[in-house]
């Protein structure tokens, strides 16, 4: 068995090749609780004994951080399970619109789950060793859950359309079983991640590199292999270009929902078929504008400052799941007027 390799800023030398090593790129900080042991800390892996040290931020603050973090947690969970529990609990929301935000709701909560554990783990116990089998499974959820979310935005964004172009057509357009499918779609689209568990298996871990983010994703991993991962960074780029071809079709959605608006007599239901796209429309911006942007840092990592990344890695993992819940609930009245209902059938 592996054993674990010392952390920190002081900590000895290790010349073993098996290990990659710490290496500190963040300034030390100080305070009389923990005086000059406590730094910024990166992530090491380790071939032999399949262990990974995933992010484990500010050492010194790292209370501080974790009530911060389990509030995140519980705020999503808190937020997206009142979502589906509504959406369960009210007959009249067993409509297309609200079966694709309970897919929005669950997809929120299975990315938010799969770093739970580790996240959690590394601020309260300081643990910063993760088993290579563990992260390959954290890095299939959050990139599977991606995919999905990425799917069931676009399944909106249709849904809306139908729903402005085709008012009286729509129920029968959009129909219970057509839901389900366009769900089990959604689901067979994301399995087309498990090539990757299975290449990445294959590839030798020996370089001393550090991870970029604070949570195992491919494109960190492959870097950090010793031998040729070019089809593992083709077929990354294949899956990637999936999620491109979504913000596309959205983005013509929209286009045809404009057209259809245009097409209105009425100024005021004009106005009122606009509404209903703003919550879709501000979850497709809090999805879509943290991915860029940390694209754009991955790819001028060099350029960037640390903290950067660090920050765009967090902010695109953990915002859309807080959010989402807080935009539909007060952008829109069923969701609202569902949720009021809940919670006077729970006080009664």
């Amino acid at each position: 068995m592996a054993t674990a390799v010392q952390t920190g800023p002081y900590a000895p030398p290790h010349r073993n090749p098996e290990f990659l090593h710490y290496r500190p790129t963040y300034p030390l900080c100080r305070n009389k609780h923990h005086g000059p042991q406590c730094a910024f800390d990166k992530s090491v892996l380790s071939n032999r004994g399949r262990n990974l040290f995933p992010w484990s931020g500010v050492l010194c603050f790292g209370t501080v951080l974790f009530g911060k973090f389990l509030l995140v947690y519980l705020l999503t969970m808190l937020g997206n399970g009142t979502i589906l529990l509504t959406v369960k609990a009210n007959q009249r929301l067993h409509q297309p619109m609200y079966y694709f935000l309970s897919m929005l709701a669950t997809t929120n909560l299975g990315l938010t789950l799969s770093t739970l554990p580790t996240v959690l783990r590394v601020f309260w116990f300081g643990t910063r060793e993760i088993s290579f089998p563990v992260c390959l499974t954290q890095m299939f959820c959050i990139h599977a859950f991606t995919f999905m979310e990425s799917s069931v935005l676009l399944a909106m964004a249709f849904d809306r359309y139908v729903a402005i172009w085709s008012p009286l057509r729509y129920s029968s357009i959009l129909t219970s079983a057509r839901v389900a499918k366009i769900g089990l779609g959604m689901v067979c689209r994301s399995l087309t991640l498990l090539p990757l568990l299975c290449l990445l298996t294959r590839l030798p871990f020996c370089r001393s590199h550090v991870l970029s983010h604070s949570y195992c994703l491919h494109q960190d991993m492959i870097r950090l292999a010793c031998t040729d991962s070019t089809l593992n960074s083709l077929y990354g780029l294949t899956l990637v270009l999936f999620v491109i071809l979504d913000s596309v079709l959205i983005a013509f959605s929209y286009a045809m929902i404009i057209k259809a608006v245009l097409g209105i007599t009425s100024r005021e239901e004009q106005t009122k078929a606009l509404n209903t796209c703003v919550s879709h429309f501000c979850a497709v911006l809090i999805f879509y504008v943290p991915m860029v942007g940390l694209s754009i840092i991955h790819r001028y990592r060099k350029n960037a400052a640390p903290f950067s990344h660090v920050l765009m890695a967090n902010v695109y993992l953990f915002v859309p799941p807080v959010l989402n819940p807080i935009i539909y609930s007060m952008r829109n009245k069923p969701i609202c007027k569902g949720l009021l209902r809940l919670l006077c059938q729970r006080l009664a």
